[in-house]
């Protein structure tokens, strides 16, 4: 069975629905790294939120995640990478990670990202081509460069 899904603009009304999605992804990964309040969740997801590149993931056309792809004039920055935890291990992310990756080698430039030390997306990218080029007791620094 192929699945439809696709990428849509987010919209302020999409904020609160995320941000819960976030929570219920992220809370205990967080909790991990001594790196979650309620207040301090939605203050670094806000300003994510309100960057240009944030894109909805819709699955048949019913919002199931998002993602931040933002372009800038050295690299492209992957964040914000969430999707519905029923889906977590069923190959969605890893096939929007290819689109994303298939649109930024098309622009020539590196991605780069950064996920909490000790997350399970940590083989997500290394299978997908990201070096990981340092880490702290946070956060894990990944670029992925362009082929040649």
């Amino acid at each position: 069975m192929t699945e439809l899904w696709s990428f849509g603009p987010v919209t302020e009304a999409d904020f609160e629905p995320l941000l819960a999605l976030r929570t219920e992804v992220m809370r205990e990964h967080l909790e991990r790294v001594g790196r979650y309040t309620p207040e301090r969740s939605r203050r670094m997801f806000r300003g994510h939120f309100d960057e240009p590149g944030t894109r909805l993931i819709l699955r048949d056309g019913v919002r199931v995640g998002c993602v931040g792809f933002r372009r800038h004039d050295h690299e492209i920055r992957i964040d914000s990478f969430y999707l519905e935890r029923r889906l977590h291990g069923s190959g969605l992310g890893t096939t929007i990670l290819k689109a994303l990756l298939a649109e930024a080698d098309a622009t020539g430039l590196p991605v780069r990202l950064q996920v909490l030390t000790g997350s399970p997306a940590d083989r997500l990218y290394l299978r997908h081509g990201f070096v990981k080029l340092r880490e702290d007791e946070i956060e894990s620094f990944y670029e992925r460069l362009p082929p040649s």
